[in-house]
Parts: C-alpha cells; sequence; structure tokens
C-alpha cells in the first residue's frame, strides 16, 4: 500500500507540473491591461538554462554521474527538437488560452506518435481506429472558424510544439533504454539545447523586454515544472503500466482548463469542453488495453 500510495502521489505531481508550465507560460506571456511580462525568446532560454541547471543540481546530489567531467548523456537531434517545442510552447501562448494551448499541444503528441507507429507498421484494432477518428474531429472542431476559434498562428505553433516533443519522445524512449538513466538523459539534452535558446534570444533582442515577475515565472517553468517535473515523472514510471502512463496523462488538458479558469480567470467555453470530450475519450480509446 505505501508503494501505491508513493506512486499515486509523485504520479500527481508530476501532472500538476505538466499541467503548470502552460499556466506559468500563459501567465508570463499574456499581454493584459499591465503588458507581458517577458518576451517569448527570453522565456524559452531562460526556461531551458534553468531547467538545465536544476537537473544537472539533481543528479549532483542522487551521485547519479561521476565527479569528473564526463559528458552526460543525450543527443544533439533530441536536443533540437526539446529547443523546437520550448520555442513554438512560448511563441504559442502570446496568444492561445492556457486550455486551448494544452489541448492542443496533447492532441499533436498523441497525434505524432500514433502516426509513427502506423508508418513503423503497427495495427489499430477497430476501436482504436474509432478513437483514433474521434480525436482527430474534435481537434478540427475546434480549429473550425467561429467567434471561438483559436487563432491560426498560435494553433499552428502549438501544433509544431506537439510534433516536436512527440519526435522527442519517440527519440527518448530507445536513448532511455540504453542509459538507464531517463533523468540523465534528459539533463544532457536541455544542456545541449541552452545554446540553441541562448541563440533564440539573442536574435530577437531588438524586442526583448522581461521584469522581474516575469523571469521568476520563467525559471519556476524551466526549474520546477519542467526540470524537477520530468524528475518526478521519471521517478514514477516504473511502477506504471505503459498503458496507464498514457492514460493519467489525458487529466492535463483537464487540470490546465480548470487552472486558466481558477487562476488566470480564462472562460471556458462550450466548443472547447465538448472538442476536448473528443479529443481526449477519442485517445482513451487508442491507449486503453485491449480486454
Amino acid at each position: 500500500m505505501a508503494g501505491a500510495a508513493r506512486t499515486a502521489t509523485l504520479t500527481a505531481l508530476a501532472l500538476l507540473a505538466f499541467a503548470g508550465n502552460s499556466l506559468l507560460c500563459r501567465a508570463a506571456l499574456r499581454d493584459d491591461a499591465g503588458g507581458a511580462a517577458i518576451d517569448a525568446a527570453s522565456f524559452t532560454a531562460i526556461r531551458i538554462a534553468s531547467g538545465a541547471a536544476a537537473l544537472w543540481l539533481l543528479l549532483r546530489w542522487r551521485a547519479a554521474t561521476p565527479q569528473s567531467a564526463a559528458p552526460l548523456p543525450g543527443s544533439w537531434g533530441s536536443a533540437a527538437a526539446l529547443f523546437i517545442y520550448a520555442a513554438a510552447f512560448s511563441f504559442a501562448y502570446l496568444s492561445l488560452g492556457a486550455a486551448t494551448g494544452a489541448l492542443l499541444l496533447f492532441g499533436a503528441v498523441q497525434a505524432t506518435m500514433i502516426g509513427v507507429a502506423l508508418a513503423r507498421g503497427e495495427r489499430l484494432r477497430p476501436v482504436q481506429a474509432a478513437g483514433a477518428l474521434l480525436a482527430f474531429g474534435g481537434l478540427v472542431a475546434l480549429l473550425l472558424p467561429g467567434l471561438t476559434a483559436p487563432p491560426a498562428g498560435g494553433a499552428a505553433l502549438m501544433l509544431a510544439a506537439g510534433a516536436a516533443w512527440g519526435a522527442y519522445s519517440l527519440r527518448g524512449r530507445s536513448a532511455d533504454a540504453r542509459s538507464g538513466n531517463a533523468t540523465a538523459v534528459t539533463a544532457g539534452n536541455f544542456a545541449r539545447a541552452v545554446p540553441m535558446a541562448l541563440a533564440l534570444a539573442l536574435a530577437a533582442l531588438p524586442w526583448a523586454h522581461l521584469d522581474a515577475p516575469g523571469v521568476a515565472l520563467a525559471v519556476a517553468s524551466g526549474a520546477l515544472t519542467s526540470g524537477v517535473g520530468y524528475a518526478i515523472w521519471y521517478a514514477a514510471l516504473p511502477a506504471l503500466r505503459a498503458t496507464h502512463a498514457a492514460t493519467v496523462q489525458l487529466a492535463v488538458p483537464v487540470i490546465t482548463a480548470l487552472g486558466g479558469v481558477l487562476l488566470l480567470a480564462e472562460p471556458l467555453h462550450l466548443r472547447l469542453v465538448l472538442c476536448a470530450a473528443l479529443v481526449l475519450g477519442g485517445i482513451a480509446l487508442v491507449v486503453l488495453p485491449r480486454r
């Protein structure tokens, strides 16, 4: 029972961290009456650098790496996917609400991973195929023109962020298996993504603006909800079945939507609720195990 309680606690904390990424980014970047607290490029750079620092400190504390300057595992390809995800994620939240962004991100991640699985020869059972069509229909319905439709530019960026994160996750499966330490691989990828994020921030320097609250939100997003959040998830993952791990993540857009309403005073439109039910319900049919 103690083990089950620990797994449940770690899983809940990880899901809150994943939802917190969207909430922190949206809070920092939304252009309300007081103006945005930070620009998207600076937010991306600070988030990735803070995540790299937090993961490095965590590894040192665990003594998971030798004291010598041995290179961290990971790859430049995975770091590029991580950077593309983080940058597109930040720029998308200049115009998207927290809940809409989280739903688009999650749908794109799952669509990317399912699409790659199909391309590799995997086949969906009829109920899974129906679920995939249902989820795809929900995304299409969300993006159709209308009064509550998300801005096209922001939606396209968030879909790109989801595709990049899906690619990062697929690359990470084999890398984690080879290294045996998913946290170390993630730390290595974050460290390699830092120069990419700094280059983006330098390129966008003429448009840079940031204040103390904006920097604090970016650091929290990088160090806590990204770095520590991923470490917590990897601690819970060995005790979760693969299908359970995929299923519990369906809660992330829901938590984000509730947080957007309660913390950011964002409206929750009926269209978003219905589309979310289609997307998340469809994905649940795909990832739930065969009985």
